[in-house]
Parts: structure tokens; C-alpha cells; sequence
């Protein structure tokens, strides 16, 4: 048991000294994310397309 408190007692110790960004920092780097994950989902789904296209053609 001692083992256990002694633990959280460091989990938290250290989760104090995490330098943890700021509300407009947070939300700036979601918004990057989310940006560049459509962008990169749109690419491979129009490059998706472009191939079965081709496939269709060469298939045929």
C-alpha cells in the first residue's frame, strides 16, 4: 500500500512540473491537425479514385 501513495505521490510531483500549453496554444495545433488530416484524407481519396479509374480503363 505504501508503494501505491508513494507512486501517485510522484505521479502528481511530476505532473506539476509538465509545462502544459496554453487555451489558444491547444487550439491552434487542433486546428492545424484537423487541417492538415482533411487535406491529406482528401489527397489519398482523390488519388484512390484516380487509380480505380485507371484500373477500370486498363481492365477492360
Amino acid at each position: 500500500m505504501v508503494k501505491i501513495k508513494n507512486f501517485i505521490l510522484n505521479v502528481k510531483a511530476e505532473m506539476l512540473k509538465v509545462s502544459w500549453p496554453s487555451k489558444d496554444e491547444l487550439l491552434n495545433s487542433t486546428s492545424v491537425i484537423i487541417v492538415a488530416t482533411l487535406l491529406l484524407g482528401t489527397f489519398v481519396g482523390l488519388i484512390d479514385l484516380l487509380y480505380t479509374f485507371m484500373m477500370g480503363i486498363i481492365i477492360r
